[in-house]
């Protein structure tokens, strides 16, 4: 393991001034006859903070600590053979102050001073200084005793005298007594990484001993001397060092090969994914290949069924007393279901993939007109310019409907999207995201008024989502989609507001500029009210076609595990891939992204779209995304995707259709 040596790195100012403070007659005179001492080292640290030094008090304990062992070895050393300051770069200062403590001269390299103790076993040193430029230090409390020999020094000594081992084992106990408090070792210093001082004294071999040191007795006996001498030889300690620098080069070339081993698997890696992404779309482009033959055939077979159907059509009573027996529904809108039953739907049903599409003619490419349709990104445009959306909804209990509209809307490429909501949920949506422009008039008198100030900013607008069934609310949404008919702006109608329509049909009925978005349930109530009769589970095309006519060829988008579109004419199938996740918001989702693709579509013109309806575009075109989203967050959350994950997919997502 690597040891954590953070904050134990001690510069050469620091130091300095840490020996000044622990060299101070208070700080010494504390730490004399005192067993606890932390707070002496505590406020130590104080001292040093002020000098802009941050340290802990057991910091300072233990580099004080570390430079009294290297003192001693200096000091043994310099016996020896002269080489003190190689061992301990501070050896003058400490010794300046030890030798003060001893009561006796220090060491010049003579002789040895003998270290006399007090009776409690401590010493005592007096000295004020000053760090360098520093401020003076000022005097504090208590401080606490020098650290003793470590017990690592002294390990040889005992195995060389054994009869001296409990004497010396009591000596060093009282020591670390002394020092921290605690009977407890503190943590090795190593010379050579403390502060960088003592790195000579790291590349020459010294035989090292410990000097002689005095054991505390009662006052009435004297002190006993006891010679520690160790037996290591230089020779030994060289070829340990050796054999550590073996070990490192032997552990950088385990990692250099470890490297570079990981660098050719992740290269092997990006190969073979290369491989198979080629391989994938060679599969892609047969299958795109298998779809254009499908679609030629199906074109040659609806090419032999209109002419069969022409030469019908020449057979049906012309005589409106023979047509009395047929149904009629709306105004202005005559349904000819004999017409219709001679007819089959157009079914065009189309899957595409995220990567590679083709350009095709006519309707066999819907998916590349709905890139047609999307307006370039310029620096010539200005704020609005490509969609305000306005969603109306939002209720006190539903709030999240509206905001996954709106905040839809804005993903997908709108530039602003204004929420029309009861005054109780508008400051809940308005709390979602700041983005969206917020306006409580929903559920006041003038209401619709309100909302009709705003209609000639809005390019299309969205009702239903959160919307609610509350009389007054309902109310206000129908008064809202008469004002947007009289000005001509695409309306979506989902939700409550799909609720709204099966009740009075004719509030949307020959509206061409109208889009309803139906679930199976609302799909079925619609259908029921315009036709009495209950839906065909054999026969979604043709049940899907007949309630588009009947609401004077409407854009219906039915939602389900294929969604099916079609404006009364045709019926596109959307399959693109989705997930098995049915969370709530998903619809609403579907309506904020089809309110911008419709006004896109609806201002493209009939040349970007090929002379096709521009609503039956967007609506496939928001179908895909909505799919799109849907798989790209199961795939990242699983069960547990909501509506939320969704909405972060629809940049990547559109980028993915629409834009690569």
């Amino acid at each position: 393991m690597i040891t954590n040596t953070r904050g134990f790195l001690w510069s050469d100012l620091e130091t300095r001034a840490l020996l000044e403070i622990w060299g101070e007659a208070d700080v010494q005179s504390a730490l004399d006859g005192n067993f606890r001492n932390s707070h002496v080292y505590r406020d130590v640290a104080c001292r040093l903070a002020e000098l802009g030094f941050e340290r802990t008090p057991e910091q300072c304990r233990i580099r004080i600590k570390g430079l009294k062992r290297q003192y001693y070895q200096a000091r043994e050393g310099l016996k020896k053979n002269g080489h003190a300051r190689k061992i301990c770069k501070y050896y003058e200062e400490m010794d300046r102050i030890l030798s003060c403590r001893q009561g006796g001269h220090g060491l010049d390299g003579h002789g040895v001073a003998e270290r006399p103790l007090t009776p409690a076993g401590v010493m005592v040193v007096a000295a004020t200084a000053a760090v360098g430029d520093e401020s003076h230090l000022q005097p504090a409390m208590v401080l606490a005793a020098p650290p003793s020999a470590r017990q690592s020094g002294f390990r040889n000594s005992r195995q060389a005298d054994p009869e001296e081992q409990d004497d010396e084992d009591d000596d060093e106990d009282k020591e670390e007594d002394e020092d921290g408090g605690e009977l407890e070792s503190s943590p090795p210093d190593n010379f050579q990484d403390d502060s960088g001082e003592c790195s000579s004294y790291a590349d020459h071999a010294i035989k090292v001993e410990c000097p002689p040191f005095a054991i505390p007795i009662p006052p009435a006996e004297s002190f006993k001397q006891i010679n520690a001498h160790t037996n290591e030889t230089p020779l030994l300690s060289q070829a340990k060092r050796s054999k550590k620098r073996h070990a490192n080069l032997t552990l950088d070339k385990m990692m250099e090969k470890f490297l570079q081993q990981s660098m050719d698997t992740e290269e092997k890696f990006y190969k073979y994914e290369e491989q198979r992404l080629k391989i994938e779309d060679k599969r892609r482009e047969a299958e795109h290949a298998r779809e254009l033959q499908m679609l030629q055939m199906l074109g040659q077979m609806l090419a032999g069924i209109s002419s069969t159907v022409s030469q019908r059509s020449q057979f049906v009573p012309s005589n409106p007393s023979q047509r009395s027996n047929h149904r009629s529904y709306g105004e202005n809108f005559n349904y000819n279901s004999m017409t219709t039953t001679l007819s089959p739907p157009i079914v065009i049903e189309r899957s595409f993939s995220v990567h590679k599409t083709h350009s095709i003619k006519e309707m066999e490419n819907i998916f590349q007109l709905v890139r047609n349709v999307i307006p370039p990104l310029t620096a010539k445009k200005h704020k609005g310019q490509d969609g305000r959306i306005g969603i109306v909804g939002g209720c006190q209990e539903y709030t999240g409907a509206p905001y996954f509209a709106a905040i839809s809307a804005l993903k997908v490429g709108a530039d602003l999207s204004h929420v029309f909501c009861t005054k109780d949920a508008a400051t809940v949506i308005k709390s979602y995201s700041p983005e969206l422009i917020v306006h409580p008039v929903l559920d006041s008198p003038d209401a619709v008024r309100e909302v009709e100030n705003w209609l000639p900013r809005l390019h299309s607008v969205v009702i239903g989502p959160g919307l609610g069934r509350d009389d007054l609310l309902l109310e206000h949404a129908k008064g809202i989609i008469e004002k947007s008919k009289v000005k001509g702006i695409p309306i979506v109608i989902d939700a409550d507001g799909l609720w709204l329509i099966a009740q009075q049909p004719s509030l949307i009925q020959g509206y061409p500029r109208a889009i309803l978005t139906p679930n199976a349930m609302e799909f079925s109530r619609l259908y029921e009210a315009m036709l009495r009769d209950p839906v065909d589970n054999n026969d979604y095309h043709g049940c899907l076609l007949r309630l588009s006519q009947a609401l004077g060829n409407l854009t219906i988008v039915q939602k389900g595990e294929r969604d099916l579109i079609s404006d009364g004419e045709k019926v596109l199938v959307c399959s693109h891939e989705g997930s098995s996740r049915r969370c709530g918001g998903q619809g609403d989702i579907l309506s904020g992204s089809l309110g911008v693709l419709a006004h896109w579509a609806f201002l493209a013109g009939p040349e970007k779209t090929n002379g096709q309806n521009p609503f039956l575009v967007a609506a496939f075109g928001a179908c895909s995304l909505t799919r799109q989203c849907n798989n790209q967050a199961f795939q990242k959350f699983g069960r547990s995707m909501t509506a939320s994950d969704m909405v972060l997919e629809i940049g990547t997502a559109f980028n993915k259709l629409f834009e690569t």
